[in-house]
């Protein structure tokens, strides 16, 4: 199979069934480097026909939140009292630096989110 841009979703439908071919194909070979080349042009494609939206930084405390089975009462050694909890949580108090930083080491939410 020629290796080009994708361009619709049979190409893309055409691309994936091919990729099954040659995922167990060797580095440094042929096959692995069309492997290489593929996977390259899928991501290319899934990445403009399906962008997956930034969550904002409450969304993302939200999540972690429900992935983990925490309460309000669990962000307090984060964010401060459990007021200031609620007030973040519904957007009545923005984040400060000093809790973007607890959050991001302890609860392993990435700064770049955490300041959107």
């Amino acid at each position: 199979m020629e290796i080009r841009p994708i361009k619709n979703v049979e190409e893309y439908q055409t691309s994936l069934r091919y990729l099954k071919d040659v995922w167990h194909a060797e580095p440094n070979t042929k096959e692995g480097d069309q492997l290489e080349l593929l996977l390259l042009v899928i991501e290319k494609y899934e990445a403009e026909q399906f962008p997956i939206p930034k969550l904002n930084p409450i969304e993302a405390i939200k999540y972690k939140m429900e992935e983990n089975n925490l309460s309000q009462k669990d962000l307090v050694k984060y964010l401060g009292t459990k007021s200031r909890v609620s007030e973040v949580l519904n957007g009545k108090k923005p984040l400060t630096l000093r809790m973007i930083k607890n959050l991001h080491k302890g609860f392993g939410i990435s700064a770049e989110t955490l300041l959107a």
